[in-house]
């Protein structure tokens, strides 16, 4: 058994989030986390919503509500929509949170102590009509990279470039429009990731199993143009984590935050923290996650993210950790995807456009997404959904193989032989040509989920489930039972174990299908199969069972064209 730490990308509190956002990070974490979980694995799995910075501060704004009110109204908003698609976090925290205070405040002070903070006077840009500095976020322009012309004053969500709020073309003041602005001087804290690039660089080096994706963004901001710079990491806002050394005080930083993406990365180490007192446990017991002088050097670390999030987790946290010098525990291993873009479109928060989780929960349950998105998760090259593919994807793999299986089996079970698995004869050549072929699959489908391949990890599972398929048009039990009913019996007999087998083996992608097939199934064996053979025999003759009700129901023609019409737009 191991110990393995997962966290998935903090979603922003601004509003609730899109399919593309799950399937970036959230939703492959939970694949991943439940996964570990079967094989037996001690898992701590970690996220929490990120609620500072101006992205907080113009929802709520728009809400016409107090930030600090908004932000908790959001975070039991996504709590519950991630309970909805089974996110099985061992706790769902919150940036804002007094042990991300404390943690936050601990690193600047560790950091400028160790000379990895340095004080800046720089010029920022300033809105008379706004009678403010308008950090980051707060202002919008023109990409001089791509030429995007609602990229931020951070980043270019359509290219992912990292941005100063002066490199933006044509500014305008995010809040009020104003397009008068003015550069005026400011003093704020950098940290010096210069001074730390030899360090990341060797540590990025020594990751030789990362994804492709992962390395080259890394690399690209360490090595192009001038390389790895300082990055600013104060800000003139109101609501934030205030700046200070520890419990000192800062001079000179009265009235500043700490930036949103100095602060968010450091909440997963708190979230453990919330994560411990919640539970009523002690320091230790999340210190032995996240230290490596209390036992974290025995903790495999894996995060999940997008890609426009890897510039932040390879450089900024990591320098961050480094820079203190203290034995924190260093992500092992960065899992990181493309982007899932929606009918000829990127799926976008800020614009309303696309599916948004409330929706997709209200129209079709969890599980159908699910499997549509991890088995069309955006890994090689970003992936598109469209309604036609999405449609055709749920009715081919959920409901005319896996659920057509389960149907065929259990209802021709009850007809023949009653509701409980019949005795039968010895295992049949057919069943014997399954049982070699599933042996094999399910090393493929191990060694794709070892190694965080969604989409050949479904591929795999799909295959599993087409083998039971053609296990039972080659067997033909409805046929057998006419002249041996015995042999009938007894590949009927294999085929029920491999409905609770299908249920610990799918658990991971479809847990409430799963759940349903167990419960159907009369059993809460959820053992992981090492040898199909055994575990094709766990519930033995006499085991009672019942025909559970349709699995997945097919999306007809009809759904589909009146939600490809009630998506068209954008949200409201």
């Amino acid at each position: 058994m191991s110990r393995i730490l997962i966290t998935s990308a903090l979603p922003y509190i601004n509003g609730i989030k899109h399919l593309g956002n799950l399937v970036g990070s959230q939703l492959p974490a939970d694949l991943y986390a439940r996964y570990c979980r079967a094989r037996g694995h001690e898992v701590l799995f970690l996220c929490a919503t990120d609620e500072h910075g101006t992205p907080a501060e113009l929802a709520a704004a728009k809400a016409d509500m107090p930030v600090d009110a908004y932000c908790s109204q959001m975070h039991r908003t996504q709590a519950r929509l991630a309970a909805g698609f089974g996110l099985s976090f061992d706790h769902f925290g919150r940036s804002s949170s007094p042990q991300n205070h404390r943690l936050t405040q601990y690193f600047a002070g560790r950091l400028a102590e160790n000379g990895y903070i340095s004080e800046v006077s720089e010029k920022m840009v300033y809105s008379p009509a706004d009678g403010r500095f308008l950090p980051d976020r707060y202002i919008e322009g023109t990409c001089p990279n791509c030429g995007y012309d609602r990229a931020r004053g951070d980043q270019c969500e359509n290219c992912t470039k990292q941005l100063d709020p002066t490199d933006l073309l044509e500014p305008r003041s995010a809040i009020s429009g104003a397009t008068d602005l003015e550069v005026r001087e400011t003093k704020h804290l950098f940290l010096r990731q210069s001074a730390l690039k030899d360090d990341i660089d060797s540590w990025i080096d020594s990751k030789a199993d990362w994804p492709v994706l992962t390395t080259s963004i890394a690399k690209k901001w360490l090595h192009d143009g001038d390389g790895l710079q300082d990055r600013g990491i104060t800000r003139d806002l109101d609501w934030g984590i205030p700046v200070k050394k520890g419990d000192e005080s800062w001079p000179g930083m009265e009235g500043k935050v700490f930036y949103v993406w100095f602060d968010a990365p450091i909440e997963y180490i708190a979230c453990a923290a919330e994560w411990a007192e919640a539970q009523g446990k002690d320091e230790e017991d999340w210190w032995r996650w996240w230290r490596t002088d209390a036992g974290a050097e025995d903790v495999r670390y894996v995060q999940f993210m997008g890609k426009d999030n890897v510039p932040f987790h390879t450089l900024t946290f990591p320098s961050t950790l480094i820079g203190s010098r203290d034995p924190w525990k260093l992500v092992d291993y960065i899992k990181s995807f493309n982007y899932l873009n929606y009918d000829g479109g990127q799926f976008s928060t800020s614009q309303g456009r696309g599916i948004f989780q409330d929706d997709a929960l209200e129209i079709l349950p969890a599980d159908y997404w699910r499997w549509w998105l991890l088995s069309n998760a955006p890994e090689s090259s970003d992936s598109e959904f469209t309604w036609e593919k999405f449609q055709t994807g749920v009715n081919k793999d959920l409901a005319d193989v896996l659920g057509n299986f389960v149907s065929r089996v259990t209802k021709f079970c009850r007809s023949k032989f009653g509701e409980e698995v019949p005795e039968g004869g010895e295992i049949t050549e057919d069943g014997r040509r399954l049982i070699g072929e599933l042996n094999t699959r399910l090393a493929t489908y191990v060694g794709h989920m070892d190694a965080i391949e969604v989409r050949k990890a479904a591929a795999e599972l799909r295959a599993i489930w087409v083998a039971g398929n053609e296990f039972l048009q080659t067997a033909a039990p409805w046929t057998s039972f006419k002249t041996d009913p015995e042999r009938a019996a007894a590949d009927i007999r294999l085929a029920l174990n491999l409905i609770r087998v299908y249920a610990v083996l799918s658990a991971p992608f479809i847990p409430g299908a799963a759940a349903t097939l167990l419960e159907a199934m009369c059993t809460d064996d959820t053992g992981w199969p090492s040898d199909m053979e055994a575990a094709l025999a766990v519930l033995e003759a006499g085991h009672g069972f019942s025909v559970p009700d349709t699995l997945f129901a097919k999306i007809g023609d009809e759904d589909r064209e009146g939600w490809e019409v009630r998506f068209a737009g954008g949200r409201g």
